[in-house]
This record gives structure tokens, sequence and C-alpha cells, in this order.
């Protein structure tokens, strides 16, 4: 896989998923622009352990719920690196910023939720193409079961979010097909070190006994470094016939059948 000199900008990777994927790209030899919202120190410390890995780049503060924010980020990574081969649209808001049920939900809950998935989505990808030729990726970070399912009521906002961000996907991945062009997304199951750090330690409890007890058949939660190593061969020249999919990176928990007791599924 030819990743040398290769240009990536990952939005919200100054820790967790966005981490693991930038370090991933660093580890192939590509300098990576790592966005923050806030937290400027974790950003340095990521952009530190790509220097780590042999790659370089930059750390850029933007807030992907504003537009303006979004072009701001993509002319300092033009200035910083003229081109990009590589975009990954990774980063969402704190979870009480949209964290209610449909009943209860804000407007501005709401827009929050849209704002940084889809209209991101949208705004990124346009500003991403001026600067992407033959082979460019753009892969979404999404979690589709928050937008087939509405039993975690709470989720409806990113849950209807990440369904319109996954539908962009396919209207982007036809649209710039005939540049070579690559979009998709992936779908992590439960990783750590991401959203579930930021649950009450009792349900992150729960959660490990009942995906480590088998409704994930591989017996464990994911890691970032999971999901970067998916990133990394979706963004290999050998995926290039990969495009408009939503790719379940999950340990096999998306195959199992909520209406069957794991007893029976596993016996």
């Amino acid at each position: 896989m030819a990743f040398d000199g290769k240009h990536a900008l990952i939005t919200g990777s100054s820790r967790g998923i966005g981490r693991g994927i930038a370090l991933k790209l660093a580890e192939k030899g590509v300098n990576v622009a790592i966005n923050y919202r806030q937290n400027e120190a974790a950003a340095k410390d990521t952009l530190a352990k790509v220097r780590q890995r042999g790659s370089d780049g930059i750390a850029i503060q933007a807030d992907v719920c504003r537009a303006e924010e979004i072009t701001r980020m993509f002319a300092r990574v033009k200035s910083a690196f003229g081109k990009l081969d590589i975009f990954v649209s990774n980063a969402r808001p704190d979870v009480p910023q949209f964290y209610q049920g449909p009943m209860n939900i804000t407007l501005e809950q709401w827009d929050t939720a849209m704002n940084s998935q889809a209209k991101a989505f949208l705004v990124a990808v346009r500003e991403v193409c001026p600067l992407m030729g033959s082979g460019g990726r753009i892969v979404a970070i999404t979690y589709a079961p928050g937008g087939r399912t509405g039993s975690w009521q709470p989720w409806v906002g990113m849950g209807a979010a990440k369904s319109a961000m996954e539908s962009l996907c396919r209207y982007f991945a036809v649209a710039l097909a005939k540049r070579g062009i690559t979009v998709n997304a992936i779908s992590p199951g439960w990783i750590e070190d991401s959203v579930l750090n930021t649950l009450p330690d009792a349900v992150q409890h729960m959660v490990h006994a009942w995906h480590e007890g088998g409704w994930t058949p591989m017996g464990r939660l994911g890691t970032p470094a999971d999901i970067g190593n998916v990133v990394s061969l979706l963004c290999s020249e050998e995926a290039a016939w990969i495009t408009g999919q939503v790719i379940a990176v999950d340990g096999g928990s998306s195959l199992m059948d909520p209406g069957l007791p794991l007893e029976i599924q596993l016996s």
C-alpha cells in the first residue's frame, strides 16, 4: 500500500477513534492534520505521537458545527499541505449537547446533532474536492444501528444525523466516482476509549459484560486501532473499487438476532 507522501485531515482526532485513525495512517507514512474543538493539549499529544511514528502534521482548532469554521479549517490545510488525499469525518459534539429523547429534545440539541454530522459532511466534502485528485479517499464514521433502531431513545438526534450522513455518502460516491474519489462510511461497534467512556460507570460495566459475554461474537469491544486499520484499508489503492458503502466494523455484533436469547444463538 503506497501511502508515503500522502496527506490526511481527520476531524475530532485529538482522542478516541479519531486518534486511532490518525496514528494508524501516520504509521503508513501519511502526514496528518489533527482537528480538535477544545482540547488543544490532547491534539498536541496526538500530533507528537504522529511524529513519533515518522510522519508529520498540524493541529487545527475548528468547531465542525459551524460552516465558516470548516471553511477556515480547509484553508489552513491547503496552506500547510497544498493538497489532501484522505478526509475522515469523525467529529461529534459532547453527549450532553444532543442526548435527549424524541419527546424532549430541544431544537438546539437537534440542530447541534444535524450540524455536526450531515451538514458538516456536506460542507466538508465540497471544501475538500478542490484539494483532492484521482485516488482520493473520503470516509465518514457513523453508527448505523442508531439510525435503524428506535430503542436507544436519547440517541434520536444523533441517530437521525448519522443516517443523513450515510445517505450523503451514497450521493457523493456517485457524484465523485468519475474523478476516481471513493466515499464510504464505517460503522463501529462499541469501542474502548470512545463515547462509551462518557457514560456512567455502571452503564460501562453492563456494556462490557454484555458484549464480552457473547453479544459480540468475537468476545470483546473494539479499539480505536481496530477502526484505524479499516480506514487504512479503505484508503489503500487496493480499495479503489469500493464506494458508497456503510461497512460494519463490530466484531460481528450486527450479525446477532435481538429476538433470540444469546444461549440459543451461541449454542
